[in-house]
């Protein structure tokens, strides 16, 4: 009868509990990136599902773009404390772009609360190209040495580390174009005036019909693209992508902190968000506020041991 008293008692505080989750107020949910990108289809995932959790408030997205992110990142520590300020922060960019000094803050500057996603890279062409497949664009490449220009989001940002990757790894010589975010790519990829894009599995997957996926970052095909070969079955071994998390300034409480880290977390878990992130080509994780030290200790290190091999930020 104790159990059974102990378990309804468990059952009546479980919505108090999520009410003391959510946030007070409405959440401005700063994005680094212009509309159109990754980032902000996560972003507005996450929107919807926090309406359905926290009916109470709303989620504002706002765009602080510019610098491949930078703009924000360099900014963030400047807004309230109060954990209603939430700002989108990508991996490996806030480790690449502070070795190549060009930007105003440091890798120690960003407080990470949450990781929720990360985005396999993946090499794309226009669906008009004439390049079919990876061994074509092989071809294409080494017969014109330096002369195909391949897009990507922003300056030392996943996308240029995977460009230089992918010509190192395959003995080519391709340009890289850096664009503001993935919405400015995509313009130029759709409109001919790249030969391609490294880019994301969630670019090709949103842009079935206008783009080709020729290869793919992860350890095995993606469900929806299971024509498109991995690196790995291409002879190398290359699994990765860009990560996607939520910061907040460096003065936020650590108890705000864990109540962000706690409530995303759940967001990850709900049935919805994993069915929009699988349409979408994102691959869930949960990185919350104590794995964060160890997680950006070993990212830290691969990201500037990988930064210092493909010769990013050197002048």
């Amino acid at each position: 009868m104790k159990k059974l008293l102990c378990t309804l008692a468990l059952s009546a505080l479980a919505p108090l509990a999520l009410a003391q989750a959510c946030p007070e107020k409405n959440v401005q949910y700063w994005q680094a990136f212009p509309p159109g990108g990754e980032s902000d289809i996560s972003a507005r995932h996450q929107q919807v599902v926090l309406k359905k959790k926290c009916p109470a408030i709303d989620t504002i997205v706002q765009y602080k773009a510019g610098a491949g992110g930078a703009l924000m990142w360099s900014q963030m520590n400047g807004l309230p404390a109060d954990g209603l300020n939430v700002i989108g922060v990508n991996l490996p960019h806030i480790v690449f772009q502070p070795i190549e000094g060009q930007v105003q803050y440091k890798t120690e500057d960003i407080t990470p609360v949450f990781w929720f996603h990360y985005t396999p890279d993946s090499l794309v062409v226009p669906e008009q190209s004439p390049i079919r497949s990876f061994a074509d664009f092989i071809k294409v490449a080494k017969a014109s040495p330096g002369k195909m220009n391949i897009g990507g989001s922003g300056l030392n940002s996943a996308n240029h580390a995977a460009h230089e990757r992918m010509n190192a790894a395959f003995s080519v010589k391709t340009g890289y174009v850096p664009f503001k975010g993935t919405g400015d790519m995509a313009l130029a990829v759709l409109g001919g005036q790249v030969d391609g894009a490294m880019s994301y599995t969630a670019f090709a997957i949103n842009n079935k019909g206008k783009v080709r996926a020729l290869a793919v970052a992860m350890d095995k095909r993606h469900p929806l693209m299971p024509d498109v070969p991995t690196f790995r079955e291409l002879g190398v071994d290359w699994i990765d992508g860009a990560y996607r998390g939520i910061g907040v300034p460096k003065a936020t409480p650590p108890e705000v902190r864990k109540r962000l880290s706690d409530l995303w977390a759940q967001l990850n878990n709900e049935a919805e968000m994993k069915d929009l992130a699988a349409k979408s080509g994102f691959e869930l994780v949960n990185v919350g506020v104590d794995q964060m030290d160890g997680f950006m200790k070993e990212k830290t290190k691969l990201y500037t041991d990988g930064a210092a091999q493909l010769g990013l930020g050197k002048k």
